[in-house]
């Protein structure tokens, strides 16, 4: 009886449906993929074409000397590494003091503890534009402003990150805790040892996303930096922006090369933010 109902043919409705179906994600997944194929396209044409109207997608000429005119326009491979540490230096931070605070509001009981996260989840009821002035000041007085501390410290802290795995870590057994203080853990040996080591999806997703934003952000960079020295990759393609004259080519095979990267982590890791964001969203 199961194999009959294993091998029995489709329905026409339910064909029609699976088509349509496959047809729409079709275009959604096109409709993605374009403006990053627009800007791998435009990275190998002249600027006469780029600016060509109306627009051509492919490049008559293929021009690959856009990319090596990109290190003679801005010292890209300093703002590589700025981009480097400042994304990694986020992302630490950011495991470390979410995974610590998470761990306090998910395991630990004290007096407050459930007031106190619903006062730490409203930072994420603000919009993060309110924060700048004041976040600007404290760097101006603590002279940081051109530094690399000053595009890593204020991103050292992420209450969606701490939401993230408390929320994990709410869906782990309250008996873990129970046997591990049985066995004469203190709570600090029972998060190291037993929780920490459990939440690997979460840590993972929560280290993709600090990454793919930190790699990204381009408003507090230009904002805490003025010289080219200390610029990340996205302030620095972002003042090749000219009042007359945009050579859009140019700027195009620079975002290409600042993409890849990211990319890359994102690919390799995409099936582990995908468990992580399941487990993390759905309970708690």
């Amino acid at each position: 009886m199961r194999d009959r109902v294993a091998t029995a043919p489709r329905r026409p409705r339910d064909v029609a449906v699976s088509t349509v179906s496959h047809l729409v994600l079709a275009a959604g997944a096109l409709l993605m993929v374009f403006p990053f194929a627009w800007q791998a396209l435009t990275s190998v044409k002249t600027y006469g074409e780029s600016i060509l109207v109306p627009p051509t997608m492919l490049p008559e000429v293929w021009d690959l000397a856009n990319y090596a005119e990109v290190f003679d326009v801005l010292p890209f491979g300093q703002m590589f590494v700025n981009t480097v540490l400042m994304t990694l230096g986020r992302t630490i931070a950011q495991l470390v003091f979410c995974a610590l605070a998470a761990y306090a509001f998910a395991r630990l009981r004290f007096p407050g503890r459930d007031l106190i996260f619903i006062v730490f989840l409203s930072v994420l009821m603000v919009p993060g534009e309110l924060f700048l002035l004041p976040q600007f000041q404290i760097m101006s007085s603590l002279g940081w402003l051109n530094t690399l501390q000053a595009l890593i410290v204020p991103g050292m802290f992420n209450a969606f990150g701490t939401f993230l795995l408390r929320q994990y870590f709410l869906t782990l057994p309250m008996e873990l805790d129970e046997a591990a203080e049985l066995d004469g853990c203190n709570p600090w040996r029972s998060f190291w040892h037993v929780t920490l080591p459990l939440a690997s999806p979460a840590l993972v997703t929560l280290a993709v996303l600090a990454v793919l934003y930190s790699w990204n952000d381009l408003m507090w960079p230009l904002i805490v930096n003025t010289r080219q020295e200390t610029m990340t990759l996205t302030v620095g393609l972002a003042t090749l922006q000219g009042d007359q004259i945009t050579d859009y080519p140019v700027i195009m095979a620079g975002s290409v090369m600042a993409t890849i990267p990211i990319l890359i982590v994102f690919i390799l890791l995409q099936r582990r933010v995908i468990e992580g964001i399941a487990f993390s969203g759905l309970k708690g």
